[in-house]
């Protein structure tokens, strides 16, 4: 079981904790990883693409020209496919493209995800974050003195908005509650920093 160097706000440590084994040391399965990060994206999509197809299109009601004697290609309407301001052929048309996953997958994905960024030191534990009341400057402070650099993603313990409010508006920030951590956001960043409370819940949700 490793542990890990629980931090304050100026980037010193305060203390350590150590980390479950079963979520923070296994071998990271990328096609869970890559199978859940691809159902989140096609769950964002609308899939209100829509193209008219011949019978859609105003116009074309009669038959352009008679069917022999004109010389010309045999024609049923100047709404076919080969006209300009026809019907589209095999067009894109309204869909869903949601599928569903396995719950037993996407935590063994957020797992591995965690796991990662252990790995690869790109993990960083503070003992907690409080904000008296909004303050994006305080918040810019708190990333410089942890050294953050790059998309930086930010999960605290519960809902608290006077902490959401200082880091939402800085640009690559990302602050979700546990509740709303998922493989994609987990993923999604150069460093992943997380409350001390926010761990714990975390562990209990994966264990």
């Amino acid at each position: 079981m490793s542990k890990i160097d629980i931090k304050d706000t100026k980037g010193k440590k305060v203390s350590d904790k150590e980390l479950s084994a079963d979520i923070f040391e296994i071998e990271p399965n990328v096609h869970a990883m890559h199978q859940v990060v691809r159902c989140q994206n096609a769950m964002l999509r609308q899939g209100t693409h829509a193209v008219k197809n011949r019978g859609e299109v105003s116009g074309g009601g009669r038959k352009p020209w008679r069917q022999k004697g004109t010389g010309r290609a045999r024609q049923g309407s100047i709404r076919s496919p080969q006209w300009v301001g026809g019907g589209v052929v095999f067009g894109p048309t309204p869909r869903n493209y949601a599928f569903r996953i396995n719950k037993k997958v996407v935590k063994l994905a957020m797992r591995s995800a965690l796991s990662a960024k252990l790995a690869d030191d790109e993990l960083v534990v503070l003992d907690k974050l409080s904000f008296e009341k909004p303050s994006t400057k305080e918040a810019i402070k708190i990333l410089e003195a942890l050294e953050l650099n790059g998309k930086v993603t930010i999960v605290i313990g519960e809902d608290d908005l006077n902490t959401y409010l200082s880091f939402r508006n800085i640009q690559g920030v990302t602050v979700m509650s546990a509740f709303e951590a998922n493989t994609y956001d987990l993923l999604d960043n150069a460093s992943l920093v997380m409350t001390e409370d926010a761990l714990s819940r975390l562990e209990e949700v994966l264990a």
